[in-house]
């Protein structure tokens, strides 16, 4: 199963990435990819929240399935997505550097699909979805 994996270092207080990040109604605020996003069931607080997502064309219908506000973690999963994938299942999760007041990020998913769309699809989750949204929830919240 491949499993695209991105991290970052933030210049920021843990608790104030993760309040960005906890909003899951809020991502399209610093994902630089997203042009909208729109809780369609539940709410940021909700395990089961679905949020509707555009990119371009694009659309992602996304589930979230766990939260974890001590470990500061969320997992969220396709419901309908335009990359053809089975089982995707993402993860985002961010700790304290307590040496610096800084906070390490990391991204990654697991799932499945062809054999030769695996070898597309990896790179560009990692690149374009992890690598990109971390790097821009850095500029995002240290200007908040």
């Amino acid at each position: 199963m491949p499993k695209p994996y991105a991290s970052a270092i933030i210049d920021a207080p843990v608790d104030k990435v993760w309040q960005s990040v906890r909003a899951f109604g809020g991502i399209a605020e610093w994902h630089p990819a997203l042009d909208s996003c729109r809780l369609q069931e539940g709410d940021d607080l909700t395990v089961g929240a679905v949020r509707r997502l555009t990119a371009g064309d694009a659309v992602f219908v996304e589930r979230l399935t766990s939260i974890d506000d001590t470990a500061r973690v969320q997992t969220y999963e396709f419901i309908e997505s335009p990359f053809p994938v089975r089982r995707y299942h993402a993860t985002i999760r961010v700790a304290p550097i307590t040496a610096s007041g800084q906070t390490f990020a990391e991204w990654w998913a697991d799932y499945e699909a062809d054999e030769a769309e695996t070898a597309r699809l990896t790179p560009f989750f990692r690149d374009a979805v992890f690598a990109a949204g971390l790097a821009e929830l850095a500029a995002y919240t240290n200007k908040a």
